[in-house]
């Protein structure tokens, strides 16, 4: 699962690493500069792109078999230690970092602990960076969310899997951070974008999220068999998700 969870989630664009470090400011390319923790990794679409800009990245990946995966995706990078832990229970020294970034897995750190964790972790000036995805409703996708929901509620009675959001979406974390009144200099940037997917494609994305692996595995390869047939059928064998990426960030005070 963690290869096709690689080969089939996006990678985020350049621009959105050019303003994160801009923000930062400094000496981006000096090498090793930058100590960062990055809260769930995955397999490791963001770290790349860290390392490539210079950081030294701890990674904190709960999962085991993703923890792996990212050891081996990275094995000859020096600057990459990956840590298997929960964030929240991480055994990391105490304002060791300079930035914590986490893409689309802020959300599961404990609601209680999040905060009070980066906190613990930011050297005063340092910054938390939260990226998250945005599905949003727009004519590039050929009616595709809407003509498929007939499928999910066949597999997923009640839920709405398709929901959308306005384009200027506002994630919470931009009033969560300012709450705390530990951070400074928060901004919002949104990124917008189309991913395109093939059927078989499409189908490895929907099959590496959590929902679709709460089915038993009998109707999971039905649900997956559906779809396939209807995107070949209904939507010549692609599918596009258009998206906005929101990029937060925020500056912990220095006391």
């Amino acid at each position: 699962m963690a290869e096709v969870y690689d080969r089939v989630r996006p990678l985020y664009p350049d621009r959105l690493y050019s303003d994160l470090f801009n923000y930062i400011g400094g000496d981006a390319e000096e090498p090793a500069t930058l100590a960062t923790v990055e809260i769930g990794p995955g397999t490791g679409q963001a770290t790349g792109a860290l390392l490539k800009r210079g950081a030294t990245v701890a990674a904190v990946e709960p999962g085991p078999h993703l923890a792996v995966f990212l050891r081996q995706k990275f094995a000859d990078e020096a600057r990459l230690v990956v840590i298997n832990e929960r964030f929240e229970d991480a055994p990391l020294p105490a304002e060791m970092a300079d930035l914590i970034f986490a893409a689309t897995s802020f959300h599961w750190v404990d609601a209680d602990l999040r905060y009070p964790k980066v906190l613990s972790l930011l050297r005063p000036g340092g910054v938390l960076a939260i990226v998250h995805p945005h599905q949003i409703p727009s004519e590039v996708d050929r009616g595709y969310f809407a003509a498929s929901q007939p499928i999910y509620d066949r597999y997923f009675p009640g839920v709405e899997w398709n929901d959308l959001l306005d384009p200027e979406v506002t994630p919470p974390e931009v009033a969560e951070i300012i709450d705390t009144q530990a951070f400074e200099q928060v901004e919002l940037f949104r990124y917008r974008f189309d991913q395109r997917y093939t059927t078989s494609e499409y189908i490895d994305l929907v099959r590496s999220y959590s929902g679709t692996n709460q089915l038993k595995p009998d109707a999971r390869e039905e649900f997956l068999a559906d779809l396939t047939t209807f995107i070949d059928a209904e939507f010549e064998g692609y599918v596009i998700r258009p998206l906005v990426l929101t990029l937060v960030l925020g500056r912990k005070i220095a006391s």
